[in-house]
């Protein structure tokens, strides 16, 4: 039992930064934006929060600066891609190359310096409770962060009005126009705040995950993951952080099966969660797929595995694809 709760744990621990990535993707696409500077931001980011907690001497200030540094990289987007109406899928990926080696350029100085981080929450009286004391009760903050998110963002998405327009502008952008809604407006606004939560995962993997500066952990990539992650939780927060944390499980137990097996090269075990991520969603789509629905729902057994039909992508999604292909 005491193995399976610091499994948990551990599962959530690692998962949290990725499900910040990914929820922040979930708003900016929901609006119709979608940002392939994700993983170069999420490193970016990750430096910027080291330096400044750094400079500040407090983890916290740490944090902000990694948002801000998102936000930044998500406007230089929003100003070249919806504003000067440049290839947006293009902006991205160009963004993503360039923040990478910024990173590690500007951060050199920084590069396994000792610096401030967010150590760890205790909750009293939870803390004290035998396993839920060992997978919630005594973790980073940025845990905590993750959960409050993820239920902040459903509650925004599908209980408010302002998730309402949202919803509407990423789904039908002219008749959200023709209803009165800014819908550029919050294409850019969303925007901004996809590569704020991005830069707060950055922020999470150099001040909570591996504290310092250098090639963070669980950094390099994670964008990627997380997009799509976004594509095959159905752009729903609760399904999307689910498949972050299955990620994390991936990872973790990768660590695991390193002492079990030995004699495997420590790389095979690093690359490892990537494609069985790969294969997984491969697997999910297979499964939502009508042809596959349609062959199996007579048989045995088989039956019960075909999905219910996937939700669509949102409808200003496939404007921006037709903009780049053109």
């Amino acid at each position: 039992m005491d193995v399976f709760a610091a499994t948990l744990a551990a599962v959530l621990f690692a998962g949290a930064p990725l499900a910040l990535a990914a929820l922040g993707e979930t708003l900016s696409e929901r609006a119709g934006v979608i940002n392939l500077s994700v993983d170069g931001t999420v490193l970016f980011s990750a430096m910027a929060a080291f330096v400044t907690a750094r400079a500040t001497g407090d983890a916290w200030v740490g944090m902000l600066g990694g948002a801000v540094a998102g936000a930044f990289v998500a406007g230089v987007l929003a100003v070249v891609g919806l504003w000067l109406r440049a290839p947006i899928l293009a902006v991205g990926f160009i963004l993503t190359l360039l923040c990478r080696d910024l990173a590690y350029f500007l951060g050199h100085a920084h590069a396994r310096q000792p610096g401030p981080d967010l150590g760890v929450w205790t909750i009293p009286g939870l803390a004290d409770i035998p396993f839920a004391g060992t997978v919630i009760g005594r973790q980073s903050p940025v845990v905590y962060l993750s959960i409050v998110a993820v239920a902040a963002a459903s509650f925004f998405l599908y209980r408010t009005r302002a998730g309402l327009r949202l919803r509407a502008a990423g789904e039908s952008p002219r008749a959200a126009f023709a209803r009165g809604i800014p819908v550029e407006r919050l294409k850019v606004l969303y925007c901004l705040a996809g590569g704020a939560f991005s830069g707060l995962a950055g922020a999470a993997y150099s001040l909570g995950v591996k504290p310092g500066w250098g090639h963070p952990q669980g950094a390099e990539g994670a964008g990627w993951i997380a997009l799509a992650i976004v594509i095959f939780g159905g752009w729903r927060p609760s399904r999307v952080v689910l498949g972050a944390y299955f990620f994390a499980l991936i990872q973790v137990m990768g660590i695991h099966l390193q002492d079990v097996l030995p004699g495997l090269s420590s790389t095979l075990f690093q690359i490892a969660p990537f494609p069985v991520m790969i294969l997984t969603l491969l697997f999910i789509n297979i499964r939502r797929s009508g042809r596959f629905r349609d062959a199996v729902q007579n048989v045995p057994l088989l039956g019960r595995l075909a999905g219910k039909p996937p939700a669509g992508a949102p409808g200003a999604l496939a404007g921006v694809l037709d903009q780049d292909a053109a």
